[in-house]
């Protein structure tokens, strides 16, 4: 146990800590602390417990699925009832507004706009686990529903051609088959959406959101509010210009508008502006001063009714020719079945649809669920709105997520629980029966306004790529990369190319993870990497090495590389060197030429070899089996050799693999692995592998790694076990073989060697002992 600043002053005794056992490898920790015996359960077993039937489970079955059942009974009337309904009323205000300018996005008729936004919190109040979000609408998803059903309805579809008194011919658009062509496939989408949502939480893969990082999904939203503000833009000034989508539509869409610019109606840029302008400045003085005002100011609210008496005063239509929301239906369509035939023609974007809505949904629910310390479940999430939007498209109405300015209303004016948010539903709903007609007079280019207005926070994301890049280049990259892909491909395409460019990064940093050599802090059992720390010290002979990342086939050759970079020479060719120089002491020894002695080889003119030739072969990718048949030869292959070959040196004795970054090893890594440790075996040179995981030994032995050459002693519980044991080997030998011998030789041949200076007996002495440490 280690402590600091103040406590080690304090208590002295508990700075330091001192451990005293017994060095630990794979084998002798087994027998002395046995595993556990888990016996895993059979499938009826599992069957029988799931499918068992008490009273608590089926109440906890129908608390999952129905979470009001849970929260519901633990309502405090007095304390929350109150904050709910100012709540309420607060935040269905803002619902009723912001479902008609969304419904812009979506390019159906603004009234569709208000279904959106009251029939998904009615089944949400009864299915969703998060207290405080505001369901319905929300500009990126409405957006993507709106490139759905501008590219299957497009105006060319609903063409007219009409002749005029001059002869002329002009063409007319069948506006009310195309709307309801729209709002029949924007509510077909939206169902088609719901089943997927359902069949995902149905399936509890919840977990498939974690894919969609910060970054990607900052990028993501960014470009999307830039695709927002390009659509509105040509509302507020009310241009005319083709509905484009696919890729570069937005490019296209602002190459229109600059080209149209002086089509610009000035009633409806007028209009616009002050709405951007004004709603901007008193957001601005929401946030600042929110601790000081008990109720943010509502103020698109506000704006919506100035502006339509405004208009209604002033005849803005018939006098500026100014673009109104001329017809809001009052009451409810009877529900109507999506069309089941688009069903294939939309699924691809009904399923980043999904996605995305869930996305935000859950990212914005698990904010306030953290601040008001309650658990959000990500299943049930999914089907809660899956189950709302398939009811809300059979509606008429667009896929429903959440809205952060609408949430946030909803929580800072004392929303407690989804009370507030039936609340909001009656407000929209009285709004759909009553006061729909009210609106009629409003112009387009404020509700366009509002929502551009809205994007504030969307845009202000771009500041935090800057200290984004400081932290991790890697999450920059994904952030600007889905956004310029977004931009340019679409939503539906640039959010799969960021997707893709996402775990491309993550593939890559796997690939290519870190990796260093370790030496110990001297007195101590830590290694950390030598080129960081000043005060480490590698082992004499051992070579540490630690791969932080998970090894699989994709990696395995960057582990090689690593490898060989540590240990300064490449095994193989180290190998092939070596049987090149005994083929040439053999020749010699065949000869005559070369004696075997305790002290080594010399020659018999007594010269001594003064160079290497150069190494001009290229490495031999055969791996050659050593003539031993007639000469067995052990060599001090680090002393000057008596033949002119380039042989690398090999200054260890000893590799350690520390493994404690590693998660998991594949099969393709266990063969590698295994054909790594016999390389480096070949050579003298002993392999270790510590702090391992018990899941890699489980790997090992379903692979078939260990064999009667590579065992389970070679496993280390920890590096410090692994050096400590090459210590206790290194210094027994020492002790039982004081007399190191450079080169000894071996000769098996009919003919017997001549030689010189040496007794016979001696020789063969010596030739046996060779023998024995050759066989062993």
């Amino acid at each position: 146990m280690a402590a600091g600043g103040g406590v080690d002053r304090a208590l002295p005794e508990l700075s330091r800590y001192v451990v005293s056992r017994p060095i630990y490898n794979e084998p002798t920790f087994q027998e002395e602390h046995e595993r556990k015996l888990v016996v895993p359960k059979t499938i009826r077993e599992r069957l029988q417990k799931t499918c068992s039937c008490s009273r608590r489970k089926v109440l906890q079955i129908a608390k999952t699925f129905f979470p009001i059942l849970e929260w519901l009974p633990k309502y405090r009337v007095k304390e929350w009832l109150v904050s709910d309904m100012i709540s309420g009323v607060s935040t269905g205000l803002v619902a009723t507004l912001q479902g008609l300018a969304y419904a812009l996005l979506v390019g159906v008729p603004i009234g569709y706009g208000l279904y959106s936004a009251f029939f998904p919190i009615v089944t949400y109040f009864f299915l969703g686990t998060s207290r405080h979000i505001s369901v319905g609408p929300f500009p990126v998803v409405s957006l993507m529903v709106g490139s759905v059903v501008l590219s299957m309805a497009p105006d060319e579809n609903f063409r007219l051609i009409s002749s005029n008194v001059t002869g002329l011919n002009k063409t007319l658009i069948d506006t009310e088959a195309r709307d309801a062509q729209r709002v029949l496939i924007s509510s077909t989408v939206t169902f088609l959406v719901g089943i997927l949502q359902l069949v995902f939480g149905v399936f509890q893969i919840g977990f498939i959101v974690r894919y969609l990082a910060d970054p990607l999904v900052g990028g993501f939203t960014t470009a999307a509010a830039f695709q927002v503000f390009v659509s509105q833009l040509k509302i507020v000034l009310n241009v005319p210009t083709q509905n484009y989508n696919g890729v570069l539509s937005i490019i296209y869409t602002l190459i229109e508008i600059f080209q149209n610019i002086r089509m610009t109606n000035i009633a409806d840029l007028i209009a616009g502006l002050l709405t951007i302008f004004v709603c901007m400045v008193v957001k601005e003085i929401n946030d600042r001063f929110k601790h000081k005002i008990p109720v943010p100011i509502p103020i698109e609210v506000i704006v919506t009714i100035i502006a339509t008496g405004i208009s209604y005063g002033v005849d803005l239509e018939k006098k500026y020719n100014a673009g109104i929301v001329k017809s809001i239906p009052s009451g409810f369509l009877p529900p109507a079945p999506p069309d089941v035939s688009m069903f294939g023609d939309m699924i691809a974007s009904a399923f980043s649809i999904a996605i995305v809505a869930y996305a935000i949904a859950v990212s914005v629910g698990k904010v306030y669920a953290t601040k008001y310390d309650y658990a959000i479940d990500g299943n049930q999430e999914f089907i809660a709105f899956g189950i709302s939007n398939m009811f809300s498209g059979a509606f008429s109405c667009f896929v429903a997520t959440t809205a952060l300015s609408r949430t946030a209303v909803q929580e800072s004016t004392g929303g407690k629980t989804q009370v507030a948010g039936i609340i909001s539903a009656a407000i929209v709903l009285i709004a759909i029966v009553a006061l729909g007609k009210l609106l009629e007079p409003l112009q387009k280019s404020v509700l366009a306004a509002v929502v551009i207005a809205n994007l504030k926070g969307m845009f202000m994301q771009v500041c935090d790529v800057p200290p984004l890049w400081r932290q991790s280049k890697a999450d920059a990259m994904i952030w600007v990369f889905t956004c310029i892909a977004s931009i340019i491909l679409g939503l539906d395409l640039g959010l799969l190319a960021g997707l893709v460019f996402a775990l491309l990064t993550v593939v890559l940093r796997v690939q290519f993870p870190s990796w260093g050599s370790l030496g110990g802090i001297p007195g101590t059992d830590l290694y950390k990497n030598t080129k960081e720390y000043k005060n480490v010290v590698e082992p004499e002979g051992v070579k540490i090495l630690k791969f932080s990342s998970p090894i699989f086939y994709a990696n395995i050759d960057g582990l090689r590389s690593s490898l060989k970079s540590t240990v300064g020479f490449d095994a193989m060719r180290v190998y092939n060197k070596r049987l090149k120089a005994l083929r040439k002491i053999q020749k010699l020894i065949k000869k005559g030429k070369l004696r075997a002695t305790k002290n080594g080889i010399i020659s018999d003119s007594g010269t001594t070899n003064e160079a290497f030739e150069p190494d001009e072969d290229p490495e031999d990718p055969i791996d050659l089996e050593i003539p031993t048949k007639e000469v067995e030869i052990q060599v001090d292959w680090n002393s000057e050799l008596p033949v002119k070959v380039n042989v690398p040196k090999v200054p260890i004795h000893t590799l350690i693999f520390d493994f404690g970054a590693v998660s998991f090893v594949d099969v393709v890594a266990v063969r590698v692995m295994k054909t790594i440790i016999k390389e480096f075996e070949r050579i003298n040179v002993k392999v270790y592998i510590a702090s391992h995981l018990d899941s890699i030994i489980k790997t090992l032995e379903h692979c078939a790694f260990f064999d009667d050459n590579i065992q389970k002693d070679m496993l280390f519980l920890t590096v410090h076990d692994a050096v400590l044991h090459i210590q206790n080997q290194i210094m027994h030998r020492d002790i039982q073989d004081p007399i190191f011998e450079k080169i000894s030789l071996m000769q098996e041949s009919k003919e017997p060697l001549e030689l010189t200076e040496t007794n016979q007996n001696e020789e063969l002495d010596v030739q046996e002992e060779a023998m024995r440490k050759l066989a062993s």
